[in-house]
């Protein structure tokens, strides 16, 4: 033990270390100067400008801080708080340029204007008034009403008569020209029409910026993006001064790219106007969202843009605003990165240092978070019994790993600001998670048990039984009756069981057969003649009108049992045992504790087909797997077929139970919560048959799951702390079983179908883009599922790589089916018992049996499509991280896809590929061969009817 505290302790250092090493750290320009001018809207973190109306002393604290900051403020409206800035600003010796915002609301626009007006004139800080905001870039076509010199005549008639028709002149102009391409990738038509439209929005935005600087002493002009200034010469020689935004984010320019574009857009407007003041009205960049093709936000890349900035636009002695002063969460519209424009965070704090090394302040406020989460997550291994070095270093890693992603989310939390949309989103997907990562993690502990641990202490081998039988008379055969319940079975197959059991190398059974609801003769009559030509060892029952199922019929069986009889046996119809099977495992019944003994279930048809050779493989995984683990601490399932139950153990559990349809496993916690010790062994003692047909495959796992959603249901609060004899590692084992097979199965299509409504919402809405703290855990948890499978299959299953394949395959086809009997069993409380068609007489079905997996699988990989396509200008990498999400969500649907496609495919059958083989090698001319004959199937007897209920 001491040497796994050594490890978790290094571990745990490791992990601080690789936080220490990966501290980012960058350098850049110091500035020790004031800021020019900032742009600052007075609301507070989760206000707009709809929701309320600053107040002043609000403005004031605002003002105060960002005094120290900046010299000057830039407003956007004069309205709605915005007209309490100025005399506020002027308390603190500051500068105001107001702002009126302009758009398609004409009384708005006048109110606008005219506070702008008033502010310019009642307040001698003011320096300059900005009239609209990327009104053209925006296509915001000023109203007619707005025009005119006097907001209460507006334009005369002629005046505006005159107005639409040089405005329809330049849209005719533009129509007339060629319908080719040009550089841009748009006809020189497009572009002459795009370009009319904005010319007259120019000619509309000029006669306000005229109508108000006939009222003001201050500079008039107009905020707009620098292109459109250079490309409409006429707006900057109406105006006093140009006031461009230049945002190499929003050009997809990178963060070291920035500064350079910058300034050679504003050598350009220098250049185009000469002796006009130029003043880059917006300069910026964001500290969190989404990348825009090169252009990646962050908060370095922030920092080390500004700094560079202003050190290079005070140089060269560059007019700035910096953009902008606080960020503002209300800007969600404005794609990711809209509310992370400021040098303040919401909270009024500096997010960066404007002198030394650029650093992230919070940093090791998320180290400590992940590495005291990644050790309190290590401590559970303290508890598992004798964990090998090995072990506990792959569980101790994975643990930091988590403890790192918890980090990440708290960071991701407390730096980012939610609408209630987006919160609500991330809340659902961290909730959808936490179980994820717990079934991830439990994954992973059972690969460091199975690949690094000690191996099984428990399990029963073949040559060495717990307690072998005294050699001599005094050897003690404690009688077993074994139960064969059967319905609607075809009689060849029974027969097989039931002369199989009569082989049995043991003195001392009984074998009871109950055929229950089953009225045919047909069906019934041969397995009594036959039980009587076996022998009085062999008991037959006819139980026509059975209530409560297999349950129903197991119990009448006890009824008939010997009363001497101290172990019950329990096998399916179709299962023939080998004759070993009492005489290797009854003697572990000398232990009194013992209550329970199960052997794993086999399958003799698995060559029938492809399709069953796939089957055949996937069931080998759970019980030489999961089985042989959970054997460890005792908490084996029981699966009834090859099973040995102590009697007085049964009868203290109550019995066989109709509650749920999974009978068996029911039993089996019952009696594990009773105290009784359970055994298993991976050794194989009989073999059954598989489902005939992909359909009762899936039946039957619907059984499966829906029974063991009743056991939850029935048992759950014998799970809470003295309510049974339960161990603890037994509470875990049954929890973590049911979450990673129930809850896996059903979290992974309620959040592929989630994922699935989400996809409109990001393709065409551009918001609420899913973060990779959502998305990569899921990747990363599909890639532990893949390794867990693989590896375990590998050290544990005797399978070839090809059928381990295909056993994945067949894993993945059944998780519409299990969260569809999740789904009901949280809607009803019982279903009718389904017996799983065997014995090779039942017909394929003539629906295709994966259509509703078809249907989503399909829709996935669409969406995923659609993503990919829409991202295309944009080239968002959580996007097309999240449409690889979607595709990996997509291949559980597709396997049923494809295994319903391959039953009734030519290539299901091993004659196709055998001849295949054959006709590859004669062409190729390895040898001269013939084609084999192929042997006829075997012909079912006539009273063989298929009967699937």
């Amino acid at each position: 033990m001491r040497a796994v505290v050594a490890v978790l302790l290094l571990v745990t250092a490791a992990h601080a270390a690789l936080w220490g090493l990966f501290q980012e750290k960058q350098s850049a320009p110091d500035f020790r100067g004031t800021l020019p001018s900032l742009s600052y809207a007075p609301f507070e973190s989760g206000h707009t400008v709809a929701d309320v109306a600053a107040d002043t002393e609000k403005v004031r604290t605002d003002l105060r801080k960002l005094s120290t900051l900046t010299k000057a403020v830039r407003l956007y409206s004069s309205t709605e708080g915005n007209e309490l800035v100025p005399p506020v600003a002027a308390e603190f010796g500051m500068k105001v340029t107001v702002g009126a915002w302009i758009d398609k609301d004409a009384n708005r626009n006048n109110r606008e204007i005219e506070a702008a007006i008033n502010l310019a004139k009642r307040n001698s800080n003011v320096i300059g008034i900005v009239v609209g905001n990327e009104t053209v870039f925006r296509g915001e076509q000023v109203p007619l009403e707005n025009l005119g010199s006097v907001p209460e005549i507006g334009v005369p008639p002629e005046e505006s008569e005159r107005i639409l028709r040089e405005e329809a002149q330049r849209l005719h102009d533009a129509e007339m020209q060629p319908d080719e391409n040009s550089s841009s990738g748009l006809s020189k038509r497009a572009e002459a029409i795009k370009w009319a439209v904005a010319e007259n929005n120019v000619h509309r935005l000029i006669k306000v910026i005229q109508r108000v600087k006939k009222s003001v002493n201050v500079p008039v002009t107009t905020g707009e993006i620098w292109n459109i200034w250079r490309d409409h010469p006429q707006l900057a020689n109406s105006s006093d001064f140009v006031a461009a935004h230049v945002l190499p984010y929003w050009e997809n320019f990178t963060d070291k790219q920035a500064v350079d574009q910058a300034v050679d857009r504003y050598n350009l407007l220098r250049d185009s106007f000469p002796g006009k003041r130029i003043l880059i009205a917006e300069f910026g960049w964001p500290s969190q969202g989404y990348n825009l093709r090169s252009a990646v936000p962050g908060p370095f890349q922030q920092a080390t843009v500004l700094r560079n900035f202003v050190t290079r636009a005070e140089a060269i002695g560059m007019d700035y605003n910096i953009v902008e002063a606080i960020d503002q969460p209300w800007k969600f519209f404005e794609g990711g990165v809209g509310p992370y424009w400021g040098i303040l965070n919401a909270d009024r704090e500096p997010k960066f240092a404007w002198t030394g090394p650029v650093t992230d302040p919070n940093y090791w406020k998320i180290a400590l978070v992940a590495v005291l989460v990644g050790l309190f997550m290590s401590l559970p291994i303290l508890r598992l019994d004798r964990p090998t070095v090995m072990q506990a270093l792959l569980l101790s890693a994975a643990a930091n790993g988590v403890g790192a992603w918890v980090a990440t989310v708290f960071s991701y939390w407390t730096t980012h600001y939610f609408v209630w949309g987006s919160a609500f989103a991330l809340s659902l997907g961290l909730v959808l998670l936490v179980p994820l990562v717990l079934i991830a993690m439990a994954r992973i502990e059972e690969i460091a048990a199975v690949a690094f641990g000690r191996g099984p202490r428990r399990l029963i081998g073949k040559s060495a039984a717990l307690a072998p039988a005294t050699i001599g008379e005094n050897v003690k055969f404690p009688k077993v009756s074994i139960h064969i319940p059967a319905y609607f079975e075809p009689v060849e197959m029974l027969k097989q069981t039931l002369d199989a059991v009569s082989r049995l190398d043991y003195p001392n059974f009984e074998c009871v057969c109950i055929i229950n609801n089953t009225p045919d003769p047909d069906f019934w009559r041969p397995i009594q003649d036959h039980c009587r030509l076996l022998g009085e060892r062999f008991k037959f029952i006819n139980a026509e009108k059975v209530q409560g199922f297999k349950a129903g019929a197991l119990r009448i069986a006890m009824d008939r049992t010997a009363a001497d009889a101290e172990i019950i046996g329990i096998i399916d119809a179709d299962y023939v045992v080998h004759p070993d099977w009492l005489k290797d495992l009854v003697p572990a019944f000398a232990d009194p504790r013992v209550g329970l003994v199960q052997a794993p279930q086999e399958h003799r048809d698995g060559d029938r087909s492809l399709m069953h050779y796939i089957m055949n493989g996937e069931y080998a995984g759970f019980f030489d797997i999961g089985m042989v683990q959970r054997n460890e601490f005792n908490a084996i399932i029981v699966h009834g077929t090859m099973c040995l139950i102590r009697r007085a153990a049964m009868d203290k559990a109550g019995g066989w139970s109709s509650d749920t349809i999974c009978e068996d496993t029911d039993l089996g916690l019952s009696i594990q919560q009773q105290g009784w010790l359970t055994h298993y062994t991976n050794v194989r003692y009989g073999e059954g048959l598989l489902p005939d047909t992909y359909e009762a495959f899936k039946k039957q796992r619907h059984r499966w799951a829906y029974g063991g959603f009743q056991i939850v249901k029935k048992h759950w609060r014998r799970f809470l702390p003295g309510a049974s004899r339960l161990t603890p590692d037994q509470r875990r084992e049954f929890s973590l079983g049911w979450l990673n097979w129930l809850g896996a199965e059903s979290l992974g299509v309620v959040v592929a179908i989630l994922n699935l409504i989400w996809v409109p919402i990001v393709a065409f809405a551009d918001i609420a883009i899913p973060d990779k703290i959502l998305t990569l855990p899921i990747i990363a948890s599909f890639i532990v599922s893949l390794v867990h499978f693989v590896a375990l299959y590998r050290l544990r299953v005797n399978i070839k790589a090809g059928q381990m394949l295909g056993a994945m395959i067949a894993a993945m086809s059944v998780q519409w089916t299990v969260s569809r009997a999740v789904a009901q069993g949280l809607i009803t409380e019982h279903l009718a018992f389904a017996r799983t068609s065997k014995g090779g007489l039942s017909r394929m079905s003539i629906e295709f049996q994966a259509f509703w997996e078809a249907v989503i699988g399909v829709l996935l990989l669409i969406g995923a499509v659609v993503l990919v396509v829409t991202n295309g200008y944009k080239q968002v990498r959580e996007i097309y991280i999240f449409a690889g999400v979607l595709v990996l969500q997509s291949l559980p649907f597709l396997a049923a896809v494809s295994i319903a496609i391959l039953e009734n495919s030519r290539i299901n059958e091993f004659a196709f590929w055998r001849n295949s083989a054959i006709r590859t090698a004669e062409l190729i001319g390895l040898r001269p061969v013939s084609l084999p004959s192929v042997a006829a199937p075997s012909q079912p007897v006539g009273s063989e009817i298929r009967r699937d209920n």
